[in-house]
């Protein structure tokens, strides 16, 4: 039997832009507010490796996207919290941010 995991990847991409948004540093914590992991966005706008996070259990979870420095589409949100929840079923989770100066959206893609 295959024993898969829980894994987590983020994308951020500038929808101004229609661009990928590179640069931001995304927090992970977990539902007792402990910072699991930090990670920077590369060059495509994706997080796949959370630095020190050795696995993902079932539970609820929080990404802090820090975009009060990414530029050019610096705006109105400093700071955006993704508040999501991991069921019992190993999966992948794949948490994106789509990113304006005024506005932003998230999904649960694949």
């Amino acid at each position: 039997m295959i024993h898969q995991e829980i894994t987590l990847s983020t994308h951020v991409l500038d929808t101004t832009l229609g661009a990928p948004a590179s640069g931001i540093t995304i927090e992970l914590y977990d539902s007792d507010h402990r910072l699991l992991s930090t990670s920077e966005t590369n060059q495509d706008g994706r997080v796949q490796n959370w630095p020190g996070l050795t696995q993902l259990a079932p539970g609820a979870y929080r990404l802090r996207f820090d975009v009060q420095r990414y530029e050019p589409s610096s705006g109105f949100y400093p700071l955006i919290d993704i508040n999501f929840q991991i069921g019992e079923t190993p999966r992948h989770y794949h948490v994106p941010l789509l990113l304006s100066q005024y506005g932003y959206s998230t999904y649960l893609g694949s």
